[in-house]
């Protein structure tokens, strides 16, 4: 995993809510990647904060878990998969305007189940650049990882 997470700041126009000290929420995320290299991301539901902008699936780390914990438990429940290896992989704290989230990244390459959409949202194996559109401000740093890996050249590589 590479060093401390820099802060990425999603529409920095928009007030804060909580002020200057608030509680960082740890989430876990994953980035699932199969043979061919394409990479699975999730449409956020209906009724949630940025609703239709498209993510790496995972969620809040619950009072007691660890990351890897955190994450078998949020992909079994909202994509109806059982992960096999997590290899954790990068950090990103990101300010968004409800709340301030580190993104815990890992990298998952083996899963027993077919997706299953538990909370009704949409899914795409997508390529650089990605085709779906809007990307959640938090997403856009794993495209550039994956430019970078994959020595594409540009931006966000948002299609």
């Amino acid at each position: 995993m590479s060093g401390a997470p820099r802060v990425l700041v999603a529409d920095g126009d928009r007030p804060r809510e909580g002020g200057p000290d608030r509680a960082v929420v740890e989430v876990a995320v994953g980035v699932l990647v199969r043979d061919d290299g394409t990479f699975l991301l999730t449409s956020r539901p209906e009724g949630k904060v940025y609703a239709g902008y498209w993510e790496f699936p995972g969620g809040k780390v619950e009072a007691g878990e660890t990351i890897e914990q955190a994450l078998r438990r949020e992909l079994q429940e909202e994509i109806g998969i059982v992960i096999g290896a997590v290899h954790p992989w990068r950090v990103e704290l990101v300010d968004y305007p409800h709340a301030l989230v580190r993104l815990n990244f890992c990298k998952v390459h083996e899963w027993t189940g077919g997706l299953h959409m538990h909370e009704g949202q949409s899914f795409a194996w997508q390529a650089l650049p990605v085709r779906v559109q809007p990307v959640l401000p938090g997403t856009v740093p794993v495209l550039r990882w994956f430019a970078e890996e994959r020595g594409f050249d540009g931006a966000t590589h948002v299609g």
